[in-house]
């Protein structure tokens, strides 16, 4: 698999970036008062993606909320999530933050049986298992407002604007999340792949 580095969609992604201003700053927030490592990613990477491919306004069909994804297993309290929240909110509070340690996510965390994730390995492996590809992708910025990616199942899917269930998928979830989102409807050059349901 090509690392994001490789891709040849990174640099685009990097470009759509640093021209979103308000992203800019939430990232800058994120960086300065957030965990180490953490990313923007998921709903609001993908509409930044999606709104230009679709040739929108880059603020057209802004994500419900801006996922803020670290990994810390020292700590796996609620509570160092709400603490991460409070400073993000204060820093920069124009964003809908929604945090969270993906080293904690198997606590909470149950398929349609009932049963738990295995704990994720790192920051990586927590986004890699999102129901669908596109949406796991994340971005951070380095101390010199380098952007830097996430993107453990790479960028294509993005850039193509295909959405498919993430390999090893809940499919039940990422069909209720086909139906519930309606992206087709917000976006309607994607190709969708639906799941064949067990």
């Amino acid at each position: 698999m090509r690392t994001p580095a490789e891709a040849p969609q990174a640099a685009a992604l990097r470009a759509l970036v640093l021209a979103h201003a308000p992203l800019m700053r939430w990232l800058r927030a994120a960086r300065d008062h957030g965990p180490a490592g953490g990313c923007i990613a998921a709903g609001a990477i993908r509409s930044l993606v999606w709104n230009h491919l679709h040739g929108y306004p880059a603020g057209s069909h802004p994500s419900a909320d801006v996922d803020f994804v670290y990994y810390d297993p020292s700590d796996l309290t609620p509570g160092h999530e709400a603490s991460v929240a409070r400073r993000l909110r204060e820093a920069a509070p124009d964003a809908p933050w929604e945090i969270v340690n993906q080293a904690r996510v198997h606590l909470w965390r149950r398929n349609r049986h009932g049963d738990a994730p295995p704990p994720a390995a790192s920051l990586a492996a927590g986004i890699a298992s999102w129901p669908e590809t596109a949406t796991c992708v994340g971005v951070g910025l380095t101390p010199d407002d380098r952007v830097r990616i996430v993107a453990p199942h790479g960028l294509d899917d993005l850039f193509a604007l295909v959405l498919r269930p993430s390999p090893g998928a809940d499919l039940h979830a990422y069909a209720q999340r086909l139906a519930a989102k309606r992206h087709p409807e917000t976006w309607p050059r994607l190709t969708v792949i639906a799941p064949a349901l067990p």
